[in-house]
């Protein structure tokens, strides 16, 4: 089963790769990650997607707090969110098939960003299933090149999320009292 976790961490230096180095030690798979800064310019928010049981979540987010860097972990497995995914895919085609293209990716309110003399470049954003169908239609055509951002997560409404380790840092922690987590 797929996890979701959100997790807060100081934007500094070196936290990515203490994120990672624990994942790796761990020996837990990351089938997604992105990292990007939050509202706060001192805070990174990371979503992480890991393939794991229930009990391993629970696992991963608790070991997450043992890191220094980490203010707050939240589980969005079965929380309602909002998840998106985007993805940058390079199209071979000649002048008729361009035509065709384009009309796939606006079917999937997709954007044609570049266009050469033997390729399209489509930007789409959206669920994973959305751009799996999308590439699905256009692999016939050719696909040259593709990149994905990962998913990025949030929850709707003002919901807490899920705290499988409650307290562990986050508001309690006395290097972030300050520090706004919700």
């Amino acid at each position: 089963m797929q996890h979701t976790l959100i997790a807060k961490v100081e934007n500094k230096p070196g936290v990515l790769n203490r994120v990672a180095s624990l994942f790796r030690r761990r020996n837990f798979n990351i089938e997604s990650l992105n990292v990007g800064q939050t509202e706060n310019p001192d805070i990174s928010r990371m979503t992480i997607v890991v393939e794991s049981k229930s009990t391993d979540a629970k696992i991963v987010e608790a070991n997450l707090y043992k890191l220094v860097n980490v203010i707050d972990v939240q589980d969005l497995t079965n929380q309602p969110t909002v998840t998106r995914d985007l993805a940058l895919i390079k199209v071979k085609v000649d002048a008729i098939k361009r035509v065709e293209v384009v009309n796939l990716a606006n079917i999937f309110r997709a954007k044609i960003v570049d266009v050469a003399s033997d390729s399209v470049i489509v930007e789409i954003a959206g669920t994973e299933e959305k751009i799996e169908g999308l590439v699905e239609l256009l692999s016939p055509f050719g696909i040259l090149e593709m990149v994905r951002t990962g998913q990025v997560a949030m929850l709707r409404g003002d919901s807490p999320g899920v705290r499988h380790t409650p307290g562990a840092n986050g508001n309690q922690s006395n290097n972030h009292k300050n520090t706004k987590v919700n």
